[in-house]
């Protein structure tokens, strides 16, 4: 059975994630801080006869997050689907905001999801198959004031779009997925009764994400509001990502020419 990663999948999103894939069929690796809260997915997900691997790990401890990139890397082990969903906020305005939670969000956000990807593309692209999922937000289009949080989901998308260009022909698929608000029950007091187009179930999401994936697109934007304003700002964006694409192309065409060694001097 293929395999699955996912991060921050203790909660929220990231189990809706985790879930979906159990029921498709994934074997699971799950990584969180929260151990309590990734037994309890993980006991969830085994019921549905899929084999699950606990990974306690924090994305912004180098430590931590080598051991998840060794597991990405291992070839025994190959992973299929790598969901970069694990995210920081410190919650605050940047002005006020403590450094170290600053730093944390760029740990957990960037160096995290860059460094992960990189562990498991290589794989990916030598068997001929595999996909990405880096989860964004739209905040990474319309940013919050003075959100170092927004900018750091501005960087994912950016991230995606220069990546996936350079993966055509290789069978290895990367989505960003941008959710706007999420029932989650993390924010209770704001989350209105009933029906919202401003407020989405994270199952669903994940299976708007998912669905966006196997038609090959590259941005996903589950809910009828997001989407719409995400269509006209990504207009310029597409044409963009058209040419990195041939410029991808033919920037892996050069790399495919051996360095020319310069001739031995005669005496």
């Amino acid at each position: 059975m293929p395999t699955a990663l996912v991060t921050g999948a203790s909660r929220g999103l990231g189990a809706a994630f985790a879930h979906r894939l159990a029921r498709d069929g994934f074997d699971l690796v799950l990584v969180a801080r929260d151990s309590v809260g990734l037994q309890r997915v993980a006991g969830d997900a085994a019921r549905l006869g899929v084999e699950i691997e606990v990974l306690t790990a924090d994305l912004a401890d180098p430590s931590d997050r080598a051991a998840v990139e060794r597991r990405l890397s291992d070839s025994r082990r190959p992973v299929d689907l790598l969901v970069n969903n694990a995210s920081f906020e410190t919650g605050v305005d940047f002005r006020i905001a403590d450094r170290g939670s600053l730093q944390t969000e760029i740990d957990v956000n960037v160096s995290a999801v860059m460094l992960l990807t990189h562990a498991v593309l290589p794989g990916m692209v030598e068997r001929g198959r595999g996909s990405v999922v880096n989860v964004a937000s739209f905040a990474g289009y319309l940013s919050a004031s003075g959100s170092a949080h927004s900018a750091t989901k501005a960087w994912m998308l950016a991230f995606t779009d220069t990546v996936e260009a350079s993966l055509a022909g290789t069978g290895v698929r990367m989505i960003a997925l941008v959710p706007g608000r999420l029932r989650t029950g993390k924010h209770r007091d704001l989350e209105p009764a009933g029906t919202s187009i401003m407020w989405l179930e994270p199952d669903a999401v994940v299976d708007v994400c998912l669905a966006d994936l196997a038609r090959g697109r590259t941005v996903s934007t589950p809910g009828l509001l997001y989407s719409a304003v995400v269509h006209t700002l990504e207009t310029p964006r597409r044409t963009l990502r058209g040419l990195a694409r041939i410029a991808g192309h033919r920037r892996g065409q050069m790399r495919t020419v051996p360095d020319r060694q310069p001739e031995a001097s005669k005496s």
